[in-house]
């Protein structure tokens, strides 16, 4: 049984009120979800010095685990949506609680020696604290389509063709909506910057 259709089976079970399902899911993604945030971190390097992939992973999944016990997403796609929502949010408490105004890290030096190779920075991957936190807060202010596939390819890692065939939509659609997201993020985080 694949991935998918073991975690679609798994989901009908919390439905039903398989308490041991929720975290029978939660143990099911758990490595998909590290290596998500294993590559989250690399990209920020501010949080990276203070914490480690599994310190987010654990923030992560208590929160997905608490957020299933009241929400039953209908399907895999669902959970995966959920899923993105408490990885952000434990990213920006992450980031606050180290790089905020009486973090531990506020006062710290982090640039590890990359300073100069970021001038041209994607656009999904923000410098400052601030940025990292308006990139979150924009990503959730997507168009439904756009966040979808930002959440699937950008936080859980998936393939743009495994990511086309949970959605439904063929890998051109599915292309065109991440283009046209990390466009939308770039201008949005553009015009935040120049405020």
């Amino acid at each position: 049984m694949g991935h998918t259709s073991e975690l679609h089976d798994l989901l009908e079970k919390v439905r039903e009120g398989d308490h041991d399902a929720r975290c029978r899911v939660i143990e099911h993604c758990c490595d998909r979800l590290r290596i998500l945030t294993r590559k989250m971190l690399r990209s920020n390097p501010r949080v990276r010095r203070w914490a480690e992939t599994d310190d987010l992973l654990q923030g992560a999944l208590l929160r997905l685990h608490r957020c299933m016990a009241e929400l039953h997403p209908e399907g895999v796609r669902q959970f995966y949506a959920l899923a993105g929502v408490q990885i952000r949010r434990e990213l920006l408490d992450l980031a606050k609680h180290y790089q905020g105004a009486h973090g531990v890290g506020a006062n710290h030096h982090s640039d590890d020696g990359r300073a100069a190779q970021r001038q041209c920075a994607d656009p999904l991957e923000p410098e400052t604290l601030d940025a990292w936190t308006r990139f979150h807060e924009l990503v959730g202010c997507l168009p439904e389509e756009e966040r979808e596939v930002v959440q699937l390819v950008w936080y859980e890692g998936f393939k743009q063709p495994q990511a086309a065939e949970l959605l439904g939509v063929s890998l051109a659609t599915l292309k065109r909506r991440w283009q046209s997201a990390r466009l939308r993020l770039s201008e949005l985080l553009e015009d935040w910057s120049v405020e």
